[in-house]
Protein backbone atom coordinates (compact mmCIF):
# COMPACT_ATOMS: atom_id res chain seq x y z
CA UNK A 1 0.00 0.00 0.00
CA UNK A 2 1.31 3.44 -0.90
CA UNK A 3 2.22 5.79 1.92
CA UNK A 4 0.23 9.02 2.10
CA UNK A 5 1.72 12.27 3.39
CA UNK A 6 -0.18 15.36 4.52
CA UNK A 7 1.43 18.69 5.29
CA UNK A 8 0.41 21.93 7.00
CA UNK A 9 2.40 25.09 6.30
CA UNK A 10 2.38 27.96 8.78
CA UNK A 11 3.93 31.42 8.73
CA UNK A 12 5.27 33.44 5.84
CA UNK A 13 5.54 32.90 2.10
CA UNK A 14 9.21 31.98 2.50
CA UNK A 15 8.16 29.07 4.67
CA UNK A 16 5.55 28.12 2.08
CA UNK A 17 8.28 27.77 -0.54
CA UNK A 18 10.07 25.30 1.74
CA UNK A 19 6.80 23.39 2.16
CA UNK A 20 6.34 23.16 -1.61
CA UNK A 21 9.91 21.93 -2.04
CA UNK A 22 9.41 19.21 0.58
CA UNK A 23 6.15 18.14 -1.07
CA UNK A 24 7.92 17.96 -4.42
CA UNK A 25 10.68 15.74 -3.07
CA UNK A 26 8.23 13.42 -1.32
CA UNK A 27 6.14 13.15 -4.48
CA UNK A 28 9.23 12.38 -6.58
CA UNK A 29 10.17 9.65 -4.08
CA UNK A 30 6.83 7.91 -4.59
CA UNK A 31 4.82 9.15 -1.62
CA UNK A 32 1.21 10.16 -2.26
CA UNK A 33 0.41 13.73 -1.21
CA UNK A 34 -3.01 14.19 0.38
CA UNK A 35 -4.79 17.33 1.59
CA UNK A 36 -6.92 15.23 3.97
CA UNK A 37 -5.13 14.69 7.30
CA UNK A 38 -7.41 11.81 8.27
CA UNK A 39 -6.07 9.87 5.26
CA UNK A 40 -2.38 10.53 5.89
CA UNK A 41 0.09 7.95 7.21
CA UNK A 42 2.58 10.76 7.77
CA UNK A 43 1.70 14.29 8.88
CA UNK A 44 4.22 17.14 8.76
CA UNK A 45 3.86 20.60 10.30
CA UNK A 46 6.13 23.26 8.80
CA UNK A 47 6.16 25.69 11.69
CA UNK A 48 6.76 29.39 12.24
CA UNK A 49 8.81 30.47 15.25
CA UNK A 50 9.18 34.18 14.58
CA UNK A 51 7.08 35.63 17.41
CA UNK A 52 5.19 34.23 20.40
CA UNK A 53 1.71 34.10 18.76
CA UNK A 54 3.21 32.21 15.82
CA UNK A 55 4.91 29.75 18.16
CA UNK A 56 1.63 29.21 20.00
CA UNK A 57 -0.19 28.61 16.71
CA UNK A 58 2.46 26.06 15.73
CA UNK A 59 2.12 24.16 19.02
CA UNK A 60 -1.67 24.16 18.70
CA UNK A 61 -1.42 22.80 15.15
CA UNK A 62 0.94 20.02 16.25
CA UNK A 63 -1.47 18.97 18.98
CA UNK A 64 -4.43 19.12 16.61
CA UNK A 65 -2.72 16.86 14.07
CA UNK A 66 -1.59 14.49 16.82
CA UNK A 67 -5.25 13.57 17.28
CA UNK A 68 -5.14 11.77 13.92
CA UNK A 69 -2.94 9.15 15.53
CA UNK A 70 -6.10 8.13 17.37
CA UNK A 71 -8.88 9.03 14.94
CA UNK A 72 -7.10 8.61 11.60
CA UNK A 73 -4.37 6.45 10.12
CA UNK A 74 -1.41 8.63 11.08
CA UNK A 75 1.67 6.67 12.15
CA UNK A 76 4.26 9.46 12.05
CA UNK A 77 4.04 13.12 13.07
CA UNK A 78 7.01 15.29 12.06
CA UNK A 79 7.78 18.93 12.86
CA UNK A 80 9.95 21.13 10.67
CA UNK A 81 10.52 24.82 10.02
CA UNK A 82 11.57 27.67 12.28
CA UNK A 83 10.20 26.31 15.56
CA UNK A 84 11.97 23.00 14.93
CA UNK A 85 15.20 24.81 14.16
CA UNK A 86 14.93 26.96 17.26
CA UNK A 87 13.74 24.41 19.86
CA UNK A 88 14.48 20.91 18.51
CA UNK A 89 15.34 19.12 21.75
CA UNK A 90 12.58 20.86 23.71
CA UNK A 91 9.96 19.72 21.18
CA UNK A 92 11.07 16.10 21.37
CA UNK A 93 11.42 16.11 25.16
CA UNK A 94 8.15 17.84 25.93
CA UNK A 95 5.87 16.53 23.19
CA UNK A 96 5.82 12.71 23.02
CA UNK A 97 3.32 12.97 20.15
CA UNK A 98 6.17 14.06 17.84
CA UNK A 99 8.10 11.34 16.00
CA UNK A 100 10.79 13.52 14.50
CA UNK A 101 12.16 17.03 14.11
CA UNK A 102 13.58 18.36 10.86
CA UNK A 103 15.48 21.65 10.97
CA UNK A 104 15.02 24.56 8.57
CA UNK A 105 18.39 23.75 7.03
CA UNK A 106 17.40 20.18 6.21
CA UNK A 107 14.63 20.73 3.65
CA UNK A 108 16.46 18.50 1.16
CA UNK A 109 16.58 15.68 3.74
CA UNK A 110 12.82 15.31 4.18
CA UNK A 111 12.51 12.01 2.29
CA UNK A 112 15.24 10.38 4.38
CA UNK A 113 13.73 11.64 7.64
CA UNK A 114 10.24 10.39 6.72
CA UNK A 115 11.61 6.94 5.88
CA UNK A 116 13.59 6.74 9.11
CA UNK A 117 10.57 7.77 11.16
CA UNK A 118 8.37 5.19 9.42
CA UNK A 119 10.98 2.56 10.32
CA UNK A 120 10.51 3.40 14.00
CA UNK A 121 13.31 5.88 14.66
CA UNK A 122 12.57 9.06 16.61
CA UNK A 123 14.55 11.42 14.38
CA UNK A 124 16.43 14.56 15.38
CA UNK A 125 17.75 16.07 12.15
CA UNK A 126 18.72 19.65 12.93
CA UNK A 127 21.98 21.31 11.96
CA UNK A 128 23.12 24.68 10.72
CA UNK A 129 20.40 26.59 8.81
CA UNK A 130 22.36 26.28 5.61
CA UNK A 131 19.88 24.91 3.09
CA UNK A 132 19.75 26.94 -0.12
CA UNK A 133 17.61 25.66 -2.96
CA UNK A 134 18.17 26.01 -6.67
CA UNK A 135 15.92 25.61 -9.66
CA UNK A 136 16.59 21.88 -9.96
CA UNK A 137 14.66 20.65 -6.92
CA UNK A 138 11.17 19.23 -7.55
CA UNK A 139 8.33 21.32 -6.19
CA UNK A 140 4.56 21.07 -5.83
CA UNK A 141 3.03 24.52 -5.79
CA UNK A 142 0.04 25.14 -3.53
CA UNK A 143 -0.85 28.63 -4.79
CA UNK A 144 -2.80 27.67 -7.90
CA UNK A 145 -1.64 27.48 -11.48
CA UNK A 146 -1.24 31.20 -12.10
CA UNK A 147 0.74 32.50 -9.06
CA UNK A 148 4.06 31.34 -7.61
CA UNK A 149 6.47 32.52 -4.93
CA UNK A 150 10.17 32.55 -5.72
CA UNK A 151 12.64 32.80 -2.85
CA UNK A 152 15.64 34.81 -4.03
CA UNK A 153 17.66 34.57 -0.81
CA UNK A 154 17.71 32.85 2.55
CA UNK A 155 18.55 34.15 6.01
CA UNK A 156 19.10 37.71 7.22
CA UNK A 157 22.06 39.90 8.19
CA UNK A 158 20.21 43.05 9.29
CA UNK A 159 20.10 42.04 12.98
CA UNK A 160 17.22 44.23 14.15
CA UNK A 161 17.15 44.07 17.94
CA UNK A 162 13.66 42.51 18.13
CA UNK A 163 14.13 39.76 15.56
CA UNK A 164 15.25 36.15 16.01
CA UNK A 165 15.40 35.31 12.29
CA UNK A 166 19.21 35.64 11.90
CA UNK A 167 19.69 33.08 14.69
CA UNK A 168 17.07 30.75 13.17
CA UNK A 169 17.80 31.07 9.46
CA UNK A 170 21.44 32.18 9.49
CA UNK A 171 23.10 35.06 7.63
CA UNK A 172 21.82 36.40 4.31
CA UNK A 173 22.58 34.14 1.36
CA UNK A 174 21.57 35.11 -2.18
CA UNK A 175 20.79 32.69 -4.96
CA UNK A 176 22.51 33.30 -8.27
CA UNK A 177 20.85 35.43 -10.93
CA UNK A 178 21.00 32.45 -13.30
CA UNK A 179 19.25 30.10 -10.87
CA UNK A 180 16.41 32.51 -10.24
CA UNK A 181 15.89 33.28 -13.91
CA UNK A 182 15.92 29.55 -14.73
CA UNK A 183 13.21 28.94 -12.15
CA UNK A 184 11.03 31.80 -13.36
CA UNK A 185 11.38 30.65 -16.98
CA UNK A 186 10.21 27.18 -15.95
CA UNK A 187 7.27 28.65 -14.02
CA UNK A 188 6.28 30.76 -17.03
CA UNK A 189 6.45 27.70 -19.29
CA UNK A 190 4.10 25.98 -16.83
CA UNK A 191 1.49 28.72 -17.07
CA UNK A 192 2.39 30.95 -14.13
CA UNK A 193 1.45 34.58 -14.76
CA UNK A 194 2.33 36.22 -11.44
CA UNK A 195 5.72 35.70 -9.80
CA UNK A 196 6.23 36.98 -6.26
CA UNK A 197 9.83 37.45 -5.18
CA UNK A 198 10.45 36.90 -1.47
CA UNK A 199 13.38 37.01 0.95
CA UNK A 200 13.85 38.32 4.45
CA UNK A 201 15.06 41.52 2.75
CA UNK A 202 14.68 41.47 -1.04
CA UNK A 203 16.45 44.83 -1.43
CA UNK A 204 19.66 43.31 -0.02
CA UNK A 205 19.72 40.71 -2.79
CA UNK A 206 23.17 40.10 -4.29
CA UNK A 207 25.21 42.04 -1.74
CA UNK A 208 26.76 38.91 -0.24
CA UNK A 209 27.25 37.10 -3.55
CA UNK A 210 28.25 39.87 -5.95
CA UNK A 211 29.49 42.59 -3.61
CA UNK A 212 26.66 44.94 -4.60
CA UNK A 213 22.88 45.05 -4.55
CA UNK A 214 21.51 43.22 -7.58
CA UNK A 215 17.73 43.36 -7.21
CA UNK A 216 17.41 45.94 -9.98
CA UNK A 217 19.38 43.88 -12.57
CA UNK A 218 17.46 40.78 -11.51
CA UNK A 219 14.12 42.51 -12.09
CA UNK A 220 15.23 43.81 -15.49
CA UNK A 221 16.19 40.28 -16.47
CA UNK A 222 12.92 38.74 -15.28
CA UNK A 223 10.91 41.48 -16.95
CA UNK A 224 11.92 40.05 -20.33
CA UNK A 225 10.55 36.55 -19.71
CA UNK A 226 7.63 35.75 -21.98
CA UNK A 227 4.39 34.62 -20.36
CA UNK A 228 4.87 36.43 -17.05
CA UNK A 229 2.38 39.27 -16.58
CA UNK A 230 3.16 40.49 -13.05
CA UNK A 231 6.37 40.45 -11.01
CA UNK A 232 5.74 41.41 -7.40
CA UNK A 233 8.42 42.15 -4.80
CA UNK A 234 7.81 41.67 -1.06
CA UNK A 235 9.75 42.47 2.12
CA UNK A 236 12.10 45.33 1.30
CA UNK A 237 14.17 47.60 3.54
CA UNK A 238 14.27 51.40 3.20
CA UNK A 239 18.09 51.39 3.13
CA UNK A 240 17.98 49.22 0.00
CA UNK A 241 15.84 51.51 -2.16
CA UNK A 242 18.34 52.80 -4.69
CA UNK A 243 17.78 55.16 -7.62
CA UNK A 244 18.45 52.24 -9.97
CA UNK A 245 15.74 50.19 -8.27
CA UNK A 246 13.26 53.08 -8.43
CA UNK A 247 13.95 53.39 -12.16
CA UNK A 248 13.19 49.68 -12.64
CA UNK A 249 9.84 50.00 -10.86
CA UNK A 250 8.92 53.01 -12.98
CA UNK A 251 10.11 51.73 -16.35
CA UNK A 252 9.61 47.94 -16.46
CA UNK A 253 6.08 47.09 -17.54
CA UNK A 254 5.75 43.76 -15.70
CA UNK A 255 6.98 44.96 -12.30
CA UNK A 256 3.94 45.61 -10.11
CA UNK A 257 3.76 49.20 -8.93
CA UNK A 258 3.64 47.83 -5.42
CA UNK A 259 6.42 48.18 -2.87
CA UNK A 260 6.33 46.33 0.44
CA UNK A 261 8.54 48.38 2.73
CA UNK A 262 8.25 47.58 6.45
CA UNK A 263 9.23 50.80 8.26
CA UNK A 264 8.40 49.61 11.81
CA UNK A 265 8.17 53.09 13.37
CA UNK A 266 8.62 56.83 12.85
CA UNK A 267 10.18 57.90 16.15
CA UNK A 268 14.00 58.29 15.82
CA UNK A 269 14.43 57.11 19.43
CA UNK A 270 12.43 53.93 18.84
CA UNK A 271 14.04 53.27 15.44
CA UNK A 272 17.48 53.57 17.03
CA UNK A 273 16.57 51.08 19.78
CA UNK A 274 15.22 48.74 17.10
CA UNK A 275 18.55 48.85 15.30
CA UNK A 276 16.85 50.31 12.26
CA UNK A 277 18.27 53.83 12.33
CA UNK A 278 16.85 56.73 10.37
CA UNK A 279 14.19 59.27 11.19
CA UNK A 280 10.68 60.23 10.19
CA UNK A 281 12.06 62.99 7.97
CA UNK A 282 14.31 60.58 6.06
CA UNK A 283 11.50 58.06 5.66
CA UNK A 284 9.16 60.87 4.61
CA UNK A 285 11.60 61.95 1.91
CA UNK A 286 11.86 58.38 0.66
CA UNK A 287 8.08 57.96 0.44
CA UNK A 288 7.68 61.25 -1.45
CA UNK A 289 10.52 60.27 -3.79
CA UNK A 290 8.92 56.92 -4.56
CA UNK A 291 5.51 58.42 -5.24
CA UNK A 292 6.94 61.11 -7.52
CA UNK A 293 8.95 58.59 -9.54
CA UNK A 294 6.39 55.77 -9.78
CA UNK A 295 2.90 56.96 -10.82
CA UNK A 296 0.12 54.83 -9.37
CA UNK A 297 2.38 53.29 -6.74
CA UNK A 298 0.85 51.32 -3.87
CA UNK A 299 2.94 51.32 -0.71
CA UNK A 300 2.54 48.61 1.90
CA UNK A 301 4.27 48.91 5.25
CA UNK A 302 4.17 47.51 8.77
CA UNK A 303 4.51 49.24 12.11
CA UNK A 304 5.31 47.88 15.55
CA UNK A 305 3.79 49.38 18.69
CA UNK A 306 4.82 48.87 22.29
CA UNK A 307 8.55 48.51 21.62
CA UNK A 308 10.63 48.89 24.83
CA UNK A 309 11.01 52.56 25.69
CA UNK A 310 8.15 53.67 23.42
CA UNK A 311 6.58 56.65 25.15
CA UNK A 312 3.25 58.24 24.34
CA UNK A 313 5.02 60.99 22.42
CA UNK A 314 6.84 58.36 20.33
CA UNK A 315 3.53 56.72 19.55
CA UNK A 316 2.03 60.08 18.62
CA UNK A 317 4.91 60.60 16.19
CA UNK A 318 3.94 57.33 14.57
CA UNK A 319 0.26 58.31 14.30
CA UNK A 320 1.17 61.70 12.85
CA UNK A 321 3.42 59.98 10.31
CA UNK A 322 0.65 57.58 9.31
CA UNK A 323 -1.82 60.46 8.89
CA UNK A 324 0.61 62.39 6.72
CA UNK A 325 1.92 59.54 4.57
CA UNK A 326 -1.45 57.83 4.13
CA UNK A 327 -0.07 54.43 3.20
CA UNK A 328 -2.46 52.51 0.97
CA UNK A 329 -1.66 49.32 2.87
CA UNK A 330 -0.34 49.03 6.44
CA UNK A 331 -0.26 46.38 9.12
CA UNK A 332 0.26 46.99 12.83
CA UNK A 333 1.85 44.53 15.24
CA UNK A 334 2.43 44.50 18.98
CA UNK A 335 6.00 44.00 20.16
CA UNK A 336 6.77 40.52 21.47
CA UNK A 337 9.84 39.97 23.64
CA UNK A 338 11.56 37.14 21.78
CA UNK A 339 13.96 34.94 23.69
CA UNK A 340 17.59 35.61 22.78
CA UNK A 341 17.03 39.04 21.22
CA UNK A 342 18.48 42.28 22.65
CA UNK A 343 15.03 43.87 22.81
CA UNK A 344 13.75 41.16 25.14
CA UNK A 345 16.00 42.38 27.94
CA UNK A 346 15.84 46.12 27.28
CA UNK A 347 14.63 48.45 30.00
CA UNK A 348 11.31 50.20 29.56
CA UNK A 349 9.19 47.19 28.61
CA UNK A 350 5.69 48.46 27.76
CA UNK A 351 2.74 46.93 29.65
CA UNK A 352 0.52 44.62 27.60
CA UNK A 353 -2.58 46.76 28.14
CA UNK A 354 -0.73 49.79 26.74
CA UNK A 355 0.40 47.80 23.69
CA UNK A 356 -3.18 46.66 23.11
CA UNK A 357 -4.58 50.18 23.38
CA UNK A 358 -1.97 51.59 20.99
CA UNK A 359 -2.53 48.74 18.55
CA UNK A 360 -6.24 49.49 18.32
CA UNK A 361 -5.69 53.23 17.93
CA UNK A 362 -3.20 52.70 15.10
CA UNK A 363 -5.40 50.11 13.37
CA UNK A 364 -8.47 52.34 13.59
CA UNK A 365 -6.51 55.15 11.93
CA UNK A 366 -5.25 52.87 9.15
CA UNK A 367 -8.72 51.45 8.52
CA UNK A 368 -10.02 54.96 7.94
CA UNK A 369 -7.11 55.77 5.60
CA UNK A 370 -7.69 52.52 3.71
CA UNK A 371 -11.41 53.18 3.37
CA UNK A 372 -10.83 56.69 2.06
CA UNK A 373 -8.28 55.41 -0.44
CA UNK A 374 -10.64 52.68 -1.63
CA UNK A 375 -13.47 55.18 -2.01
CA UNK A 376 -11.22 57.17 -4.35
CA UNK A 377 -11.15 54.08 -6.59
CA UNK A 378 -14.92 54.07 -7.18
CA UNK A 379 -15.66 54.69 -10.86
CA UNK A 380 -12.20 53.60 -12.01
CA UNK A 381 -11.29 50.66 -14.23
CA UNK A 382 -8.78 48.19 -12.80
CA UNK A 383 -7.09 45.09 -14.17
CA UNK A 384 -7.90 42.07 -12.00
CA UNK A 385 -6.26 38.67 -11.86
CA UNK A 386 -9.20 36.29 -11.38
CA UNK A 387 -8.78 33.79 -8.55
CA UNK A 388 -12.19 32.20 -8.06
CA UNK A 389 -15.89 32.58 -7.39
CA UNK A 390 -17.84 33.01 -4.15
CA UNK A 391 -21.61 32.88 -4.45
CA UNK A 392 -22.68 35.12 -7.32
CA UNK A 393 -19.42 37.12 -7.32
CA UNK A 394 -16.05 36.38 -8.84
CA UNK A 395 -13.01 37.61 -6.96
CA UNK A 396 -9.41 38.44 -7.68
CA UNK A 397 -6.62 40.91 -7.07
CA UNK A 398 -5.18 44.00 -8.69
CA UNK A 399 -1.46 44.68 -8.92
CA UNK A 400 -1.98 46.71 -5.71
CA UNK A 401 -2.91 43.55 -3.78
CA UNK A 402 -0.58 40.79 -2.66
CA UNK A 403 -2.20 37.42 -1.91
CA UNK A 404 -3.30 36.69 1.66
CA UNK A 405 -2.20 40.03 3.13
CA UNK A 406 -4.19 42.57 1.09
CA UNK A 407 -7.80 42.92 0.01
CA UNK A 408 -9.69 41.54 -2.98
CA UNK A 409 -11.89 42.81 -5.75
CA UNK A 410 -15.32 41.11 -5.89
CA UNK A 411 -17.23 41.56 -9.14
CA UNK A 412 -20.19 40.38 -11.18
CA UNK A 413 -19.63 39.20 -14.72
CA UNK A 414 -23.07 38.92 -16.32
CA UNK A 415 -23.08 36.14 -18.88
CA UNK A 416 -19.30 36.01 -19.10
CA UNK A 417 -17.53 33.19 -17.24
CA UNK A 418 -13.99 34.20 -16.25
CA UNK A 419 -11.56 31.46 -15.24
CA UNK A 420 -8.88 31.56 -12.54
CA UNK A 421 -5.75 33.04 -14.07
CA UNK A 422 -7.62 35.33 -16.46
CA UNK A 423 -6.97 39.06 -16.43
CA UNK A 424 -10.16 41.12 -16.72
CA UNK A 425 -11.13 44.78 -16.54
CA UNK A 426 -13.45 45.64 -13.66
CA UNK A 427 -15.28 48.89 -13.01
CA UNK A 428 -15.26 49.67 -9.28
CA UNK A 429 -18.70 50.53 -7.90
CA UNK A 430 -18.34 50.18 -4.11
CA UNK A 431 -15.56 50.46 -1.53
CA UNK A 432 -15.07 48.78 1.82
CA UNK A 433 -12.20 49.15 4.31
CA UNK A 434 -10.05 46.60 2.53
CA UNK A 435 -12.05 45.14 -0.38
CA UNK A 436 -13.53 46.61 -3.55
CA UNK A 437 -16.74 45.68 -5.36
CA UNK A 438 -17.40 46.07 -9.06
CA UNK A 439 -18.69 44.74 -12.33
CA UNK A 440 -16.97 43.38 -15.42
CA UNK A 441 -16.28 46.27 -17.77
Amino acid sequence: MSCRVGMVSLGCAKNLVDTELMLGQLDAAGFIITPRPEEADVLIVNTCGFITPAKEESIDQILDLAQYKKSGRCRVLLVTGCLAQRYPRELLDEMPEIDGVLGAGMVNRVVDVVRRALAGERVLAVGEPGFDYDAGLPRIRTTGEHTAYVKIAEGCSNCCTYCAIPSIRGPYRSRTLESIRQEVEALAAGGVKEVILVAQDTTRYGLDLYGERKLAPLLRSLNGISGIRWIRVLYGHPDGITDELIDVFSSCDKICRYIDLPLQHASPAVLARMGRGGSASRLRELVHKLRRAIPGLTLRTTFMVGFPGEKEEDFQQLLDFMREMRFERAGVFKFCAEEGTPAAVMTGQVPEEVKEERYHRAMALQQQISLEHNRSMVGSLVSVLVEGKKGSHYFGRTEADAPEIDGRVYFTAGRVTPSPGDFVLVKITLAREYDLMGELA
